[in-house]
């Protein structure tokens, strides 16, 4: 008989998963408490790397579809000092397929595919332990029973209290993100100082970063060291209110770096939380976590990189393993835990760095990273 698995979020992780599951013939139950694919914006960019995300694409058998939908040249990175002055401007070769970038949207309809996601189902509780198995209870009263749930529901997770009691907690960082629509047409000088693929700009404890994603759309993030309640005389809804803010917190910066937040039509405020560094926990049959909901680090380029790889290997070791779930289980999360591990001190370091009192290790971070 086949075991019932259900694995909790439909963003990268999640989706990779179940799409290794299922090309494997193996059901999976996908619950996701949005309504629909569409019901709210997707977010920014990802840049996929070889051995992770790609890695994880070839999997589920995508990494053709990927190619041909991804940004080699969304790779190249231009950094300028507050004057307005470029420190560097790297830019990758036509033939660089290194970290690629491709849409959240695009990457979610290309990992959706066939899937049966089940929309609207809101977690509430996860409960191992039960007689008949690992029992869910959503949101509507409804409840299910699986041999395993996988929580691939993010920062928040409602499956990690099922086996771990810790939290997310602040970093003392804060992003506050805008965006700026058909950006070559209305403003083309904008779209020349982020070029092909991103800009950024590093001061004391802030930095202004620009993100082109495709079709003309961009992402602009404003990060900056502040108390979790910066805002607190600010009405979030005052688009004008927030944007004086922001650019009090960057004044004297050059002009045309503050047209980035100058022509932002609305505001989102993105706290930067984060899990320990080594977070692990108890074996508890029936339950494991991918993902944010594992391993909550600084964005800088690993988290869905991590999720994606970490849904594909726990699906792949499923449906070609013995066939002992559990034994499947404690088997990747060992692997899980030591990897993100790594990659949680190095992102964590990283953050200390890019938005740091001294800008110069930004770009020393940089130069160790991308050496021109």
């Amino acid at each position: 008989m086949r075991q019932r698995i259900a694995v909790v979020g439909g963003g990268p992780g999640g989706l990779t998963f179940a799409r290794v599951l299922h090309r494997h013939g193996h059901p999976v139950a996908v619950l996701e408490r949005d309504p629909a694919p569409d019901a709210r914006p997707p977010g920014g960019t990802l840049d996929l790397r070889e051995g992770l995300g790609q890695l994880a694409l070839d999997k589920a058998g995508l990494l053709a579809e990927f190619q041909a939908l991804s940004r080699p040249e969304g790779q190249a990175m231009r950094i300028l000092d507050t004057d307005g002055t470029v420190l560097r401007d790297w830019r990758p070769h036509p033939d660089d397929r290194a970290n690629p970038e491709i849409d959240r949207g695009q990457l979610r309809d290309l990992l959706l595919g066939p899937l049966d996601v089940q929309w609207g189902r809101s977690v509430i509780q996860v409960a191992p332990g039960t007689r008949d198995g690992v029992l869910v209870h959503f949101a509507d009263g409804r409840q299910e029973t699986f041999d395993l749930v996988v929580g691939a529901d993010g920062a928040w997770s409602r499956t990690r209290p099922a086996v771990s009691s810790v939290t997310p907690h602040y970093t003392g960082v804060t992003t506050v993100e805008t965006s700026l629509d058909d950006v070559d047409t209305r403003h083309p000088d904008l779209a020349r100082l982020i070029g092909d693929g991103s800009v950024a700009v590093y001061g004391v404890n802030r930095a202004l970063v620009a993100q082109r994603n495709s079709g003309g759309h961009v992402k602009v993030y404003a990060q900056f060291r502040a108390p979790l309640d910066w805002h607190a005389n600010l009405d979030p809804a005052d688009v004008e209110a927030v944007r004086s803010g922001l650019l009090t917190l960057f004044d004297g910066w050059a002009a045309p770096v503050l047209d980035l937040l100058r022509h932002g039509p609305a505001f989102v405020h993105r706290p930067l939380y984060v899990l320990p560094v080594s977070h692990t926990w108890t074996h508890v049959p029936g339950v494991t976590l991918l993902g944010d909901a594992a391993h909550l680090m600084p964005p800088l380029g690993a988290g869905a990189n991590l999720a994606m790889l970490e849904g594909a290997e726990l699906a792949e070791s499923i449906a070609t393993g013995s066939g002992d779930l559990d034994e499947a289980v404690r088997a990747f999360e060992e692997q899980m835990w030591a990897r993100a591990g790594r990659w949680a001190k190095i992102t964590t370091a990283g953050l200390e760095r890019l938005v740091s009192p001294d800008p110069a290790e930004a770009l020393a971070l940089f130069d160790q990273v991308q050496p021109s």
